[in-house]
């Protein structure tokens, strides 16, 4: 029986952007120059565009570090981690997004800090500078959530939608126990791991500078307003 990674990277992927495959070597190795070894699940999460199987395999075959899970229905980012997740082999799992947005230093800050120090669940938060990245409307969306976090919620922070974030096997316990799908399945994960009394750590990250976020779909948005609903059900 193969001996667990000291970490594992999930990726989740859906209609990625031109060049996605020789960005993500770049930065898996920029990560494992700095880290050790460890091991990136890509996960496909039913993409109708720039995204061929066959030909993804092909080109990741070298890399025996690099495992691909794909299925032809989109389901969610949420989803998608969980799917992830389970087969991840990692002491520690860290997610974030396919185009690796937030710098080096951050994703390795979470990781150093879940290696060194005496936390189950690392979460990046963002500066106010992450607004310049975003298009308006997402700005005021993701305004609107916070305040809504901090007033109903009483959870570690109001930032729960950063996409760096990381745990150990209790995180992962508790991250599999999730049930939301798309935009609000970080949410559920932070609210979970606070009621669980998981030892949580706040980890401020940035962007990488040509990063430029995209708007958001509103019927999902519609949606989330009933997950989030559920959630603060749970919370009373």
């Amino acid at each position: 029986m193969a001996s667990p990674s000291p970490f594992s990277i999930i990726l989740p992927c859906y209609n990625p952007i031109e060049g996605w495959r020789e960005n993500i070597i770049k930065q898996f190795e920029a990560i494992q120059n700095q880290s050790g070894s460890g091991e990136l699940i890509l996960v496909n999460d039913g993409s109708s565009k720039k995204f061929e199987l066959e030909e993804a395999i092909s080109f990741f075959a070298p890399y025996t570090d690099i495992k691909i899970i794909s299925y032809s229905e989109n389901k969610g980012k949420g989803f998608a981690l969980r799917e992830g997740i389970k087969q991840s082999s990692g002491d520690l799992v860290i997610y974030t997004d396919i185009d690796f947005p937030y710098t080096l230093e951050s994703f390795l800050h979470i990781y150093t800090s879940l290696k060194n120090e005496d936390i189950d669940v690392a979460i990046g938060v963002r500066g106010t500078d992450y607004y310049n990245h975003l298009p308006k409307a997402r700005v005021q969306i993701s305004k609107l959530l916070r305040w809504c976090i901090q007033t109903f919620l009483r959870i570690p922070t109001d930032d729960t939608q950063c996409g760096l974030k990381g745990f150990n096997q209790k995180g992962k316990e508790v991250f599999l126990q999730t049930t939301i799908n798309r935009y609000l399945f970080d949410l559920e994960f932070i609210f979970l791991s606070a009621r669980q009394k998981l030892n949580i750590k706040t980890i401020p990250v940035e962007l990488r500078p040509e990063i430029r976020l995209s708007t958001m779909n509103f019927t999902i948005l519609l949606q989330e307003f009933g997950n989030f609903l559920k959630i603060f059900v749970r919370s009373i």
